[in-house]
């Protein structure tokens, strides 16, 4: 293992900007992993902390195989990090807005153009991503459709779901997007948590890297052998809605089968606390998604159900 600073920015205030990546094996560059690289994304962080430390038991063990390099780099933005804010500090800019970057932009571009200089030609790419609607997931991988996605490739690392999405106009300068673009087979995985820990789900990212790095040839290692991946389209996800505001409460968690007019969420009144709307489900499906957040506004999205029938012909 080599512990390696990939980009430094000199800054008017307190120490250096520094982007720190560890380096495993040489040869082929086969696999980047990128975790944190907006200032709350500590489970991200953490999951890549974890696959550091599982690699470094690997190679230690002489499993790492010959002509293929991987580097992982556990977080992108320690300085919104250290002060507890999601986005870059001073401008509320978002780092995964800036790609492929500008080294002689703005303070976000740059930080971006470090980081894709470091990770561009690495023939796959992994990004330990959260989602901008707090809540949890059904584990799965996400592949915007640029045209360069691999949906096959995906299915190797063992997840129940590979989620596909056409691309808007604001994806188009995220990190997913542009290592598509420079011709990485790129894939977003999603763990349960975003500002908090969640032990059990980073143990399901890290198996699902290392699960596809030895389908790749790239380590040694044994697990089991996972889920046969169902591909679905993001426009197939039912999203149910909020009817009202209040205080949320949901009854079905990530995972759970529903029949339709099930009630899978309650409206609360905050001051009586009396149920005033109840939530149900549209079809007989799964729960891929449930927010989680105390107080709503009406008409957020609540719950996400994968339809059985659409879930089946993925299969």
């Amino acid at each position: 293992m080599k512990r390696e600073i990939l980009y430094t920015m000199k800054m008017p205030y307190r120490q250096d900007f520094l982007l720190e990546g560890f380096r495993f094996g040489e040869g082929e560059k086969s696999c980047a992993v990128v975790g944190g690289i907006r200032g709350d994304e500590v489970q991200q962080m953490y999951t890549c902390a974890r696959l550091v430390k599982a690699l470094a038991e690997i190679e230690q063990r002489g499993n790492l195989l010959p002509g293929h390099e991987i580097l992982v780099i556990p977080c992108a933005n320690r300085f919104s990090m250290n002060v507890g804010k999601r986005f870059w500090p001073m401008d509320g800019s978002d780092i995964n807005r800036m790609f492929p970057g500008y080294d002689l932009g703005e303070t976000t571009q740059r930080i971006a153009a470090g980081l894709f200089e470091a990770v561009k030609d690495y023939r796959c790419g992994i990004h330990m991503a959260s989602f901008y609607l707090p809540g949890k997931f059904v584990p799965h991988a996400r592949i915007v459709n640029t045209g360069y996605q691999s949906p096959a490739l995906g299915s190797m690392f063992g997840l129940p779901y590979i989620v596909t999405r056409e691309p808007k106009p604001i994806d188009t300068t995220t990190l997913n997007y542009n290592w598509q673009i420079w011709d990485s087979a790129t894939f977003n995985i999603y763990t349960q948590e975003t500002s908090r820990l969640d032990d059990d789900s980073a143990t399901n990212a890290v198996d699902a890297v290392l699960r596809y790095l030895s389908r790749v040839g790239a380590v040694k290692y044994t697990c089991y052998s996972g889920y046969l991946s169902t591909v679905i389209s993001e426009s197939e996800l039912i999203n149910v809605l909020t009817p009202a505001g209040g205080i949320f409460k949901a009854l079905k968690a990530p995972g759970e089968e529903v029949r339709r007019g099930e009630v899978i969420g309650q409206i609360i009144d905050p001051f009586t606390a009396e149920i005033t709307h109840e939530i149900t489900a549209a079809a007989k499906s799964m729960v891929f998604f449930a927010m989680e957040k105390p107080l709503v506004l009406e008409h957020e999205i609540a719950f996400k159900l994968v339809c059985r029938k659409t879930a089946e012909n993925g299969n």
